[in-house]
């Protein structure tokens, strides 16, 4: 079977990981910065580590359900295959 991993390049890598710093930074100076209470403050901040934390959940999951679904297939495919290798001879 052919490989169908996709593989990224490090520019890409480099490129989501420096993007998600400075989202994650810009979110954070702009909740210290704004002129709203020390509470209210923790709360954004809370609320935002919280969105963070659960959207690296959901796209790992997601990934996680793609990957058991092509792995899935592909396992259909090696069957059907060997049926109809099976029934050809």
């Amino acid at each position: 079977m052919e490989n169908e991993a996709s593989n990224n390049s490090s520019g890409w890598l480099f490129f989501v990981k420096v993007t998600f710093a400075i989202a994650l930074a810009a979110m954070a100076v702009g909740i210290v910065m704004a002129p709203i209470d020390l509470l209210v403050k923790g709360y954004l901040g809370v609320c935002s580590l919280f969105l963070v934390s659960t959207t690296i959940t959901l796209s790992k999951t997601l990934r996680d359900d793609h990957e058991s679904r092509r792995f899935h297939n592909r396992i259909s495919e090696a069957r059907t295959q060997q049926l109809l290798k099976e029934y050809t001879e």
